[in-house]
Parts: structure tokens; C-alpha cells; sequence
């Protein structure tokens, strides 16, 4: 019989019945019976019910065994009472009478909880690492992450990609972050860089005559941590196409998207081929170029309507005519909500950094009301309901500041509301690409022309485009 285990601990069932057995692993729980013993042995595969009788010469042994030691025990197989079956785990129907048991390494008290609901202090959690990754929820986690990896590498090779492994100690190349220096022992005063991203490397491998590029990369950069940014070290899928189009890498990474979206979700998933949204559109319409699909609610400019004479309202208009525009964001059946979710609204913009917001509610007759509802005519009032598709009962919220600020607190405001008033579509992935990026971009405050994207992209038409 193997030293530590015959079988692991989410592996046996009624077939095994009446079988010797052995297995290690981790004690999960003990409960004191009187009579009996029981501990629930657990491993990664999952979690087996042992049971010591008092008589047993093991008994005293077990029962001074601490939660999250490490044993090994040699039992028999047998069949739990009916009233006694856990359904909820694939060895429910079984239990493990011990005849022998042996303490491999004997936990001392725990600083934490490994099992239970309580989730620790962050702190807590990353100074006892390897007790947290003992949780359940952390080994489903990164049992995903493995799944996920797995299933993304066998549709990339499906597709004809080849995988490789470039360099992590390089030389430093200009990317959207500072880089992590490493000090060069061969050549004092000198330093590596670890990669933001392997872009240089793989383009060597392009034209070193290979055709389709793909890695599961590690990059480092060293910036700040924010809601879209993971600072120190993260993977992503980096791949590359040898003598391809635009049409081409989208037909080649779709089918893997969705695949693999498909297989670890049971949410509804964009089908391929994904919907097209231009730079420009994307700006407008959503406030971001890479906007969440499954909120409904579109960001329309209306800074033409705030130049007509007969609008007055001259906080806007004196800002338009210094190059200011106006964007315009719908807030479906807020006309019915009480005025603190407009002051609260307002507060949270001038947290953002703006001043506040403007709006305009229409009443159930249609008639519009609010701060700013003085300055603007009625029939500049039914262009914003024409423009927007709002009637009785709903808002719209105004945005009034230089494009670049705009557009991008539009689209804060337009999540804000998506969020605030559940409209987000539920259970979904809305794919999507966004196209036609500018290649450069002006500083609003030094005049610079700068990259505006990554500067590694091929332009339209081709570099003598340019």
C-alpha cells in the first residue's frame, strides 16, 4: 500500500465499499460524539468523513489532533446511514472507519479561520498566505485560473497559433508605466528591466519567419493601482499574426473568446462576429473606448442647443465659447425620486472632480423642471426629449467642460446611472471591438502631439500613411 494514500479524499464512493483504503490531507472539522469520532479529512480533490470509536486505540490520538494538521489514516470503506448522507459532496454516501492514524505535521493555534464564512483582514490574509490559499474559495479560484488558461491555450493552438516564452530580464523599452529595475551583478551599475509587455519580442519572432505568436504573458509595471490597472505584476494573452489584416486577428481571437466564455460561464455570451463601434462613436455615445455594452443608456452632444439665443442659460454658454461642449445623459424614471438622489449625485460629481451636474426632470405632463429648467425654452426642452428618447418622468443630465473632460465624465455619469438605476442587462458578456483609434493625440496643457495609443499598432493605409 502506498505510504500516504490510495485514493484522495474526493474519490470515494459506493463502489469502494468494503475496501481498505488510505489517505492524507488536511483536518477540516471535528465533531466529538460521545461515542464516536468524526473528522473530515480534505485535500485539493475535495472531502471524506473518517470516524474513530472510543474503544479504538487510535481514539486519544484523534481527539488531541488539532484543525488544519496534517494526517494520514488507514481505514475501511463503509456506507453511511440514510439519515446520515450528505448529498452536497460526491463521497456523502461513505464514510472511513480508521485503524490507524498518524499525525504528519501537528498544527499549532491558527492566526485565522480557514474555514467558516468569515473572511479574514486583507493583512491577515497576505501575511499568512498559504493559509488563506487553503480556503475554498481561493483553491476554486485558482483551480478557474488553471481551467481557464488551459482551455485558452487549446484554442489558440486550434487556430494555428504556436506558443512561446520570451525574455524576462531585457532591457527597459518606453510603455505606458515606469519599469521595475533589476541590478546587474556581471555588470555593476547596470541594470535589466523586467517587461511591461513582451511587444518588441515578439515582433523579432514575426520576422524571424514564425506566423502565428501566442503567450500567456507575465508583465510588470510599476504604476498605481486603479479599477482598469493591476500594478506590480499581472498575465495577459499576448499573441501576434504574421502578414494579417484587422479582419484577420478578429476572426482568429473571436472563436476563443467565446469558447472559452461559454465553457466557465453560464452567462449569455456575444456570438461572434463581435459588434464594431468606432473611436469616435465609442467617445460619444459611451464616454470611454471600452464601454459596457449591457447598459442601455446612450450619451448624446446637445452643446448646439446651448448656443441657440434663446437658451440663456450663461454658466454653459460662456464655457462654450471658450471651446467647451456640452454632453447630455439620459436618467429613465428619476422624475418620481426624491431630491436627495440629486443632491447625492451632485456630490459625488464634485468628488469626481467636476462641478456638479445640470439637469432637467420631466414632470408626468412633460413640462421640465430642475435648476436649470428656467433657461431653456420649451421647445429646446422637446429637442432634448427628440434628441435623447426621454418623455414624462424621466431626466436628462448635463456634462459642460473642454471635450477631452466631457466626454470622459459623461461616460463616469452615464456607469454612475447605470448602476444607481439597475439597468445593466443581467447574466451577460457584451463583447465588442473598438476601432479607428487615433494614432496621435495634443496636449491639452503642453500642446505636445503624443501617442495617443499604443504607438506599436499599424496605422490606416499603412506606414507611408503616416
Amino acid at each position: 500500500m502506498h505510504p500516504y494514500r490510495t485514493h484522495n479524499c474526493g474519490e470515494l464512493n459506493r463502489n469502494h465499499i468494503g475496501q481498505k483504503v488510505r489517505l492524507s490531507g488536511w483536518v477540516h472539522s471535528k465533531r466529538d460524539h460521545g461515542n464516536l469520532l468524526f473528522i473530515d479529512l480534505r485535500d485539493q480533490y475535495g472531502m471524506t468523513q473518517s470516524v474513530v470509536e472510543t474503544d479504538s486505540d487510535m481514539f486519544n490520538v484523534a481527539e488531541g489532533v488539532r484543525i488544519e494538521s496534517v494526517i494520514t489514516i488507514t481505514g475501511k470503506v463503509v456506507e453511511r446511514s440514510e439519515e446520515t448522507v450528505n448529498h452536497r459532496i460526491p463521497t456523502g454516501q461513505i464514510e472511513v472507519t480508521i485503524k490507524d492514524f498518524k499525525v504528519e505535521s501537528s498544527a499549532e493555534t491558527l492566526p485565522m479561520q480557514v474555514s467558516g464564512e468569515q473572511i479574514p483582514g486583507e493583512d491577515i490574509r497576505l501575511k499568512y498566505r498559504f493559509l488563506d490559499l487553503r480556503r475554498e474559495q481561493m483553491q476554486r479560484n485558482i483551480r478557474l485560473r488553471n481551467n481557464i488558461i488551459a482551455s485558452i491555450r487549446k484554442h489558440m493552438v486550434e487556430q494555428g497559433f504556436m506558443e512561446f516564452q520570451t525574455p524576462i530580464l531585457t532591457s527597459s523599452s518606453p510603455e505606458g508605466a515606469r519599469d521595475y529595475l533589476v541590478p546587474s551583478r556581471v555588470h555593476p551599475g547596470q541594470f535589466y528591466a523586467l517587461p511591461q509587455a513582451p511587444q518588441q519580442f515578439k515582433q523579432l519572432i514575426m520576422v524571424s519567419g514564425f506566423d502565428r505568436y501566442f503567450q500567456i504573458a507575465p508583465c510588470f509595471r510599476d504604476e498605481d493601482a486603479r479599477a482598469d490597472r493591476s500594478p506590480g505584476e499581472f498575465y495577459q494573452l499576448d499573441m501576434e499574426m504574421a502578414f494579417a489584416t484587422q479582419d484577420d486577428v478578429f476572426r482568429a481571437i473571436e472563436p476563443v473568446l467565446y469558447k472559452v466564455f461559454n465553457e466557465f460561464s453560464p452567462w449569455e455570451v456575444t456570438k461572434p462576429p463581435f459588434p464594431r463601434i468606432a473611436f469616435r462613436d465609442s467617445m460619444l455615445l459611451y464616454g470611454t473606448d471600452k464601454p459596457d455594452l449591457r447598459n442601455p443608456l446612450l450619451i448624446s452632444d446637445v452643446t448646439e442647443y446651448f448656443k441657440l439665443p434663446h437658451v440663456t442659460f450663461k454658466a454653459f454658454r460662456n464655457q462654450i465659447e471658450k471651446g467647451a461642449i456640452v454632453r447630455a445623459i439620459p436618467g429613465p424614471g428619476t422624475n418620481s425620486r426624491p431630491r436627495s438622489f440629486f443632491d447625492k449625485l451632485n456630490e459625488w460629481a464634485r468628488s469626481e472632480g467636476a462641478p456638479g451636474l445640470g439637469y432637467v426632470t420631466f414632470d408626468d405632463s412633460g413640462l421640465g423642471k430642475g435648476p436649470i429648467s428656467k433657461f431653456i425654452p420649451l421647445d429646446v426642452q422637446e429637442k432634448f426629449k427628440t434628441t435623447m428618447g426621454i418623455g414624462p418622468g424621466d431626466t436628462v443630465f448635463f456634462v459642460c467642460d473642454k471635450p477631452s473632460t466631457a466626454e470622459i465624465f459623461a461616460g463616469k455619469v452615464r456607469t454612475k446611472l447605470g448602476n444607481e438605476l439597475d439597468l445593466l442587462e443581467k447574466q451577460t458578456f457584451r463583447m465588442s471591438w473598438t476601432v479607428d483609434f487615433p494614432m496621435y493625440e495634443k496636449d491639452s496643457e503642453t500642446g505636445e502631439i503624443k501617442f495617443s495609443h499604443n504607438p506599436f499598432s499599424m496605422p490606416q493605409g499603412g506606414a507611408h500613411a503616416l
